[in-house]
């Protein structure tokens, strides 16, 4: 995955995400893949929650979540490391959250409940202790204009907004799937202007509604 060449300064959440992204690595190096997949979950399930809540509207966010954490767990041995396990997260998360958009389109078939294991246990303890505000946030009116908006672009504001996400991140995540980008840079400063066309919306709205 090409990195994207940036003057932006680290953000805080990038900065505090080193150390895990550190110890995860640390573990999956020595081969101990529970404690590699335990410390993703537990770091990053909270907001991993937080954004299935706010983008998944036609099932169940928590058994999502499960669904989710089931796959880091099978997949994490596999990973190739071009990007940060964050943001890998956050490609499974929106993927999940895509194929369920598109199975609610559909006819619904058998859906097979989860097994219990490890994963689906650790999912029901992040779910368990993470803070209701964290997991989905209230329904004020700049939350309802936000539930309007195609999914790429809440996905793009949470990322951005409320993750402090870098922009090489951001386009990772939004990219084909996860695929690396021909053109990181250039990703990178179209998915820029769609988020100042998406501020200036949002500004827009909610002076209309206060009008």
């Amino acid at each position: 995955m090409g990195v994207v060449p940036t003057d932006e300064a680290a953000s805080p959440v990038d900065e505090a995400s080193q150390g895990v992204e550190a110890s995860i690595r640390r573990s999956w190096d020595a081969g101990d893949m529970e404690a590699a997949a335990t410390l993703a979950i537990r770091s990053y399930g909270p907001e991993l929650l937080g954004y299935l809540h706010a983008m998944v509207h036609t099932a169940d966010p928590d058994e999502l979540f499960s669904r989710l954490c089931e796959q880091l767990w099978k997949h994490l041995p596999s990973f190739r490391w071009e990007s940060s396990v964050r943001t890998w997260t956050y490609v499974v998360a929106r993927n999940l959250a895509r194929g369920e958009a598109r199975a609610a389109a559909g006819p619904r078939g058998k859906v097979e409940g989860l097994r219990e294991t490890h994963a689906s246990r650790i999912a029901a303890d992040v779910r368990s202790t993470t803070a209701i505000h964290l997991r989905t946030d209230s329904k004020d009116a700049l939350q309802r204009i936000r539930d309007g908006l195609d999914p790429d672009d809440r996905t793009l504001l949470i990322l951005r907004v409320d993750r402090a996400m870098a922009w090489r991140d951001i386009v990772a995540v939004l990219g084909d799937d996860g695929q690396p980008t021909e053109d990181p840079a250039k990703a990178a400063a179209a998915l820029r202007k769609r988020f100042e066309r998406l501020k200036e919306r949002l500004r827009r709205e909610m002076a209309a509604l206060r009008s």
